[in-house]
């Protein structure tokens, strides 16, 4: 069973340089300790995941060409998160909004081939499988 992540939880990502926060919209009206309750949803880059710092990843066409051009060496460059597809597996016995809510076991994975992982759920009460 896993725990409720709610907005303002801290996210890190494998290529990603420094961890980032998690935001939630206030979609669902559901609160939980005061903040927005997360759903599997909650994954457009810019919006609900922000930058971590720099991206290592080959995967990154733009990291890939730097480093190209430094003939082999690593060229980390600023992150930009390409989350298309939403957390998974989420809660989906719990619904908020009509949308399955996030746990702290979910996985979000960045098109250029990251994981992006949930650090802490941001409250440490509300159990959801």
């Amino acid at each position: 069973m896993g725990v409720q992540t709610i907005s303002t939880a801290p996210i890190s990502c494998c290529m990603g340089t420094a961890p980032a926060t998690l935001t939630a919209l206030p979609i669902s009206f559901d609160l939980t300790m005061v903040m927005p309750a997360a759903t599997i949803n909650d994954h457009l880059p810019f919006l609900n995941i922000l930058p971590f710092g720099m991206c290592i990843t080959l995967g990154n066409p733009l990291v890939a060409a730097a480093t190209a051009a430094a003939l082999g060496i690593l060229v980390p460059l600023p992150c930009l998160p390409m989350t298309m597809a939403p957390w998974a597996p989420g809660a989906p016995t719990v619904q908020l909004g009509g949308q399955p809510a996030l746990n702290d076991s979910s996985v979000l994975t960045c098109m250029w081939g990251a994981a992006i992982a949930i650090g802490s759920p941001g409250q440490p009460l509300t159990m959801i499988p």
